[in-house]
């Protein structure tokens, strides 16, 4: 009944959809050459035999399952992939990075028309959903045209779990279209079977066996060469809040360790002008506007798309973003394999399980405040075994989770083959 509501609901707005990804547009969330994917349109001809859709909102989804893309296609030779994102920066990352027999599509709005377009066109064998990126309509009209339907790295958060238990009815009837169900924990699978997924195939985080970010290793010289030996730390994917905080911890660290360097890599790039004005008592150089380093900078601001892999490599102590202010955190895992001594502030929550696990390895110091965030920086800046030590427990803690990508390619073989 819930889902017949949603649906009549979502009918009767579609002649509202052009005007909706107009003001997308606008506001640049959409490709202006390829908006039409959106409604299920698309020039490309579906490739011959078995199709496998993987959907992954955004870069980190895409990019935790890049690793299992290259896993089916080396194992399958005459298989296809089609991977669908929804955001403009995952599209143009995933057009970079994606191997030979793998294609990339925006996915089409939660219409039923656009989705019955889309669906006709590629007509997938498989389909896998990476995390808990679920639309009604797409779900139920794919298990209607029969292909596989599966979830892999699957979450449910306590937060979200509360809220779904009032439309009980409506995900017990989404979740019952997976027949497979890889899920990122054991209590992330309790309450997924709770609300009524059928089963729940495996456990474990495909992002511990996502390859590292990659990085351009002449301007990593590059820059290395400019710095030095100075003191250097990584306030890395930081949102609005932080940047500021970042300059108050720079300044009083800056009088123990008077030619410290600061890397600032905001989550979204296009702040940097922002957040450039907002530091504009320290001397701040921006790597957009290709300025560069100098004995006097106190700050570099890292205000570019795709260079996260090289930030990593040269700073050897990091602070993941988005954990100070109430965001949720950013993913830890991309700065512990490159073995950086990593700090995080208590607003982790889109990680919790992954950073607990951290925590008992001790991969990871978590911190509260401004005051603690200098403090643990003033320890690690002053004492490089410190940081080697941590560094190297944040490695050894990243290979212990791996293997998730050999579980599921065990399960999608008969479904492959």
């Amino acid at each position: 009944m819930m889902y017949a509501v949603y649906k009549t609901i979502t009918y009767i707005a579609e002649p509202l959809i052009p005007a909706l990804l107009q003001r997308r547009l606008r506001r640049g969330k959409e490709d202006a050459a390829r908006v039409g994917e959106r409604t299920g349109i698309t020039s490309i001809v579906r490739p011959p035999g078995r199709l496998v859709w993987i959907h992954a909102a955004s870069v980190g989804e895409s990019n935790s399952v890049l690793p299992l893309i290259h896993a089916m296609l080396a194992a399958y030779p005459s298989i296809h992939i089609l991977l669908t994102t929804v955001t403009v920066t995952s599209a143009k990352m995933m057009g970079e990075r994606l191997p030979a027999r793998a294609l990339h599509q925006f996915a089409p709005v939660d219409s039923p028309d656009a989705v019955a377009a889309f669906l006709y066109h590629w007509q997938p064998d498989i389909a896998l959903w990476v995390d808990s990126e679920l639309w009604p309509n797409i779900l139920m009209e794919t298990r209607k045209r029969g292909a596989v339907m599966g979830i892999i790295n699957a979450r449910m958060s306590e937060r979200s779990f509360r809220s779904w238990r009032f439309a009980r009815p409506l995900i017990r009837q989404l979740l019952s279209c997976f027949s497979l169900c890889f899920a990122q924990s054991v209590e992330d699978g309790s309450r997924l079977l709770e609300l009524g997924i059928p089963a729940i195939t495996a456990t474990g985080n495909l992002k511990y066996d996502a390859a590292p970010l990659p990085y351009n290793e002449e301007e990593l010289v590059r820059l290395r060469a400019a710095i030095g030996a100075r003191p250097l730390w990584i306030a890395a994917s930081t949102h609005l809040g932080e940047e500021t905080i970042i300059g108050e911890v720079h300044a009083a660290l800056k009088q123990i360790f008077p030619d410290l360097l600061t890397l600032i890599v905001p989550r979204h790039a296009k702040r940097g002008g922002e957040i450039a004005e907002q530091l504009r008592g320290f001397h701040l150089v921006q790597r957009s506007k290709k300025e560069s380093i100098t004995p006097e900078t106190d700050i570099y601001l890292g205000d570019t798309m795709g260079e996260l892999g090289m930030f990593y490599r040269l700073a050897p102590i990091a602070f993941i973003g988005g954990t100070l202010v109430p965001h949720g955190g950013q993913n830890p895992l991309e700065a512990a394999r490159t073995g950086c001594a990593i700090i995080m502030g208590q607003h982790a929550h889109n990680f919790r399980d992954m950073v607990s696990r951290m925590e008992q390895d001790k991969a990871v110091i978590g911190i509260h405040t401004r005051e603690e965030l200098r403090d643990v920086l003033k320890q690690l800046l002053g004492n490089k075994e410190m940081h080697l030590k941590l560094g190297d427990a944040a490695m050894r803690h990243v290979q212990s989770g791996s293997g998730m990508i050999e579980r599921i390619m065990n399960e999608l073989r008969p479904y492959l083959s």
